[in-house]
């Protein structure tokens, strides 16, 4: 398996090398989309009873929860780091 992706690579990388150098050299015309015309017909019509949505803002009381912070002291873990002798 091994040998045959380094075969492939080598051919990938000689193919490059070849157009690279302009040893292969690759023409092609531009392609075009192909002309398409509409006649006639006509689009669906819809009818649909549909509700209101309000949107807007008023004034009134909820209740909030107040978060607190306080500061204590506290033991922590430390790490020291020493250079090999």
């Amino acid at each position: 398996m091994r040998a045959i992706v380094t075969i492939l690579a080598i051919v990938v990388v000689i193919a490059i090398i070849a157009v690279a150098t302009g040893f292969v050299s690759l023409h092609g015309r531009a392609g075009e989309l192909p002309t398409v015309k509409v006649e006639g017909g006509q689009t669906p019509t819809v009818a649909a009873d549909v509700g209101s949505v309000d949107v807007g803002t008023k004034n009134t009381s909820i209740d909030v929860p107040k978060v607190e912070t306080v500061k204590k002291k506290i033991e922590v873990p430390t790490v020291d780091v020493h250079k090999a002798h």
